[in-house]
């Protein structure tokens, strides 16, 4: 995870922006366990069968301990635009929306990283508001819920 966590173009809108040592992956990952164990669902490794290592990461999780699920994912830039983030994605929301039950799932983007705006659009998230994160950055608010028609 060091590849993607450490590279600073992946991690430009995630956080802080700031790349990650090994000790904080470390930590991510013990928090990773953590969601499995009491929620039965977190964040996953995103691999190719060719490959020995990731290409990146998608999962559904719980930032801060906020209540409603997260979409997050993150690829290695060798793999962007390939499809890959859409295809985990869309598959994210089925698994949270239908298998797990979740009544909404929401995800948060920088409003300057177009090409993950255009993933939550395609995979039919609907963009519900605009507002400042915690580290002052502009970010859009996007959300599904488990029915379509659901306000």
């Amino acid at each position: 995870m060091l590849r993607v966590y450490g590279d600073a173009a992946v991690m430009r809108y995630v956080a802080d922006g700031k790349p990650r040592d090994a000790a904080a992956i470390a930590g991510w990952q013990r928090n990773i366990a953590r969601s499995y164990r009491e929620r039965g669902y977190g964040l996953a490794a995103l691999c190719r069968a060719s490959l020995a290592e990731p290409i990146g990461f998608a999962g559904l999780t719980h930032p801060g301990g906020q209540s409603e699920a997260e979409l997050k994912y993150a690829l290695a830039p060798p793999y962007w635009g390939q499809g890959y983030a859409s295809e985990a994605a869309a598959a994210l929301l089925d698994f949270g929306l239908r298998t797990v039950g979740l009544a909404r799932i929401i995800a948060t983007v920088d409003t300057v990283h177009t090409a993950s705006v255009r993933v939550l659009d395609k995979i039919g998230m609907r963009r519900v508001e605009e507002r400042v994160d915690a580290e002052g950055y502009a970010e859009y608010l996007y959300e599904r819920r488990a029915l379509a028609d659901s306000p």
